[in-house]
């Protein structure tokens, strides 16, 4: 995922530059720096191969430091007709799970306004501990997703009844252990990309950067 963030008030922006592989952090541009980083030792070596090459690393730097900016402001200068406001839309939620000793994560997409409460109720109480709270994020459409991560061990979903519950405007999904997708599931892959749009004061572009989330087929279908 790459592309950047702009302020319309401050006119401050961020570049960043981000890839996973197997739902993990694999590497990240270090945008002070301009050198690639690696939080894991299976991508030194490809960080070791980006870094030589300073000229593509000048022309990053060009581009997330001016270039990116300026097509978020283009964008924005094209789409004012787009900005006004729309019909809400409910989101698709999902629970999501790799196998059965993978943290679960409950993905919420395709809603509008961007505004949403992610929340995993243990026994019926607000339980934040264990708990990864994901950004925002715009899909192509307009609409938005938004991901928060449970990380227990097996046990603990056999002792204890976890819950995730999401909140957008006025109206309430809950997800149970029963509901949860693994691999194991049959899975259509959605692939959605991202364009510059609002959130809030503040704009945000990202310039055609994959995100491909997983959704089962009893689950009705979003796509764009």
């Amino acid at each position: 995922m790459y592309g950047c963030d702009w302020d319309d008030e401050t006119n401050v922006s961020r570049g960043f530059d981000q890839h996973g592989y197997d739902g993990q952090n694999f590497i990240f541009l270090d945008l002070k720096e301009f050198r690639y980083v690696t939080p894991v030792l299976q991508g030194i070596i490809t960080v070791q191969k980006w870094n030589k090459d300073r000229e593509q690393l000048e022309l990053l730097k060009q581009y997330y430091e001016q270039d990116c900016v300026d097509w978020i402001k283009y964008f924005l200068m094209l789409g004012k007709a787009a900005l006004v406001k729309r019909e809400e839309v409910s989101p698709l939620v999902s629970l999501l799970q790799k196998d059965s000793s993978s943290p679960v994560s409950c993905h919420a997409t395709g809603f509008y306004p961007s505004a949403v409460t992610i929340t995993w109720l243990k026994n019926g109480q607000q339980h934040d501990e264990d708990v990864d709270l994901g950004e925002t994020l715009i899909n192509e459409d307009g609409t938005f997703q938004k991901t928060v991560t449970l990380n227990i061990y097996l046990d603990d979903w056999k002792k204890h009844q976890y819950v995730c519950v999401v909140e957008h405007e006025g109206k309430t999904i809950q997800k149970t252990e029963e509901e949860i997708i693994s691999n194991k599931s049959k899975l259509l892959i959605v692939t959605w990309k991202t364009l510059a749009a609002p959130l809030s004061s503040s704009f945000q572009g990202k310039a055609c950067a994959p995100f491909a989330s997983a959704i089962a087929n009893n689950h009705g279908l979003h796509s764009s």
